[in-house]
């Protein structure tokens, strides 16, 4: 149970069998990238690059040390392909795998702290069918979502080098071009997954505004008729400072949803109808000022609440 899981032996959701080929060298991921007819053999050959020497040694490194905690685990230890819906609307965009998330998971977001804080928010506003995200095959869904990375593998210090991410862009510029006829938002979370995004806009030919738009929570830029919006990343550091908070990423992950049509409010209610932990919300003035405070297990939010919500029935509001 160490080292890298080999493609095609039944990990949960891998595409990839001993079959599919391999990158090898940044021309190679061009060519292969561009080649994928399809997005399952685009995530299949995603998930087994060994373009970029360091980030190989590294991952396979941590599979094969692992953490303490996850001592007994197998870890995934290759690259972490995009994951979720196969049409969004809404496509998010982050930096790269955690060392012990994804890198061990093999599904983006999965299994660390930063995937707890954007699934709950995610469940919380309807677009996924549970509010955690902990291994690959535990019966999480996006609805009408789907999450992506800059960079596929796992960086020693989350730092990938610039020639990192610039090998690596060729697998983001083609899923873009699969997923173009359907997504009509994009969450970048951070500013890295932000100047992703534009670069990969500029060159399918959207018009990108001049000067190119400056990265912020909550920042929006219309790109060729695409929302691009930005969000401070769910890091730890982000977290426990009070950078981002729960109620943020709801407010962004709402307009996100709203922009791109999707029925927020009947998939919140389907959540809710099927969860053993309800969300009773509460709403209150002060000031002219309208706050709401969310219960979750034995966690209260509170922050100014999200105006899309009085539209898709996620609070109830005061008269």
């Amino acid at each position: 149970m160490t080292g890298p899981v080999l493609p095609g032996t039944g990990w949960p959701g891998d595409l990839a069998t001993a079959a599919t080929p391999e990158a090898t060298s940044a021309e190679s991921v061009r060519s292969l990238a561009a080649g994928a007819g399809s997005l399952a053999e685009l995530t299949a050959r995603q998930s087994v690059c060994r373009a970029c020497p360091r980030l190989v040694e590294w991952r396979e490194e941590v599979a094969a040390t692992k953490r303490r905690s996850f001592a007994n685990e197998q870890y995934w230890g290759r690259p972490v392909p995009s994951w979720g819906d196969e049409r969004p609307g809404v496509l998010i965009v982050g930096l790269a795998p955690a060392a012990h998330g994804g890198n061990r998971t093999g599904r983006v977001f999965t299994g660390d702290r930063s995937g707890d804080m954007l699934f709950e928010s995610l469940w919380r506003c309807g677009l996924a069918s549970r509010r955690t995200s902990v291994a690959a095959g535990d019966g999480q869904r996006l609805r009408g979502v789907r999450i992506t990375a800059a960079v596929r593998c796992a960086p020693p210090q989350n730092k990938p080098t610039i020639a990192e991410r610039d090998t690596c862009e060729p697998w983001l510029a083609a899923e873009f071009d699969l997923l173009s006829p359907h997504v009509k938002t994009i969450v970048c979370l951070g500013h890295f997954a932000w100047q992703a995004a534009l670069r990969e806009l500029a060159r399918s030919g959207r018009a990108v505004p001049t000067p190119r738009p400056a990265f912020g929570h909550g920042a929006e830029a219309m790109v060729g008729g695409l929302l691009v919006l930005g969000c401070y990343h769910p890091s730890q550091q982000n977290t426990f400072t009070g950078r981002v908070t729960g109620p943020m990423l709801d407010a962004v992950f709402m307009r996100a949803a709203s922009h791109a049509g999707l029925a927020i409010g009947e998939a919140r209610a389907a959540t809710a109808n099927h969860s053993s932990l309800p969300l009773p919300a509460v709403v209150i003035r002060q000031s002219h000022v309208q706050m709401h405070i969310v219960r979750e297990a034995n966690v209260y939010w509170i922050g100014p609440i999200c105006p899309a919500a009085r539209f898709h029935g996620m609070f109830e509001l005061t008269a």
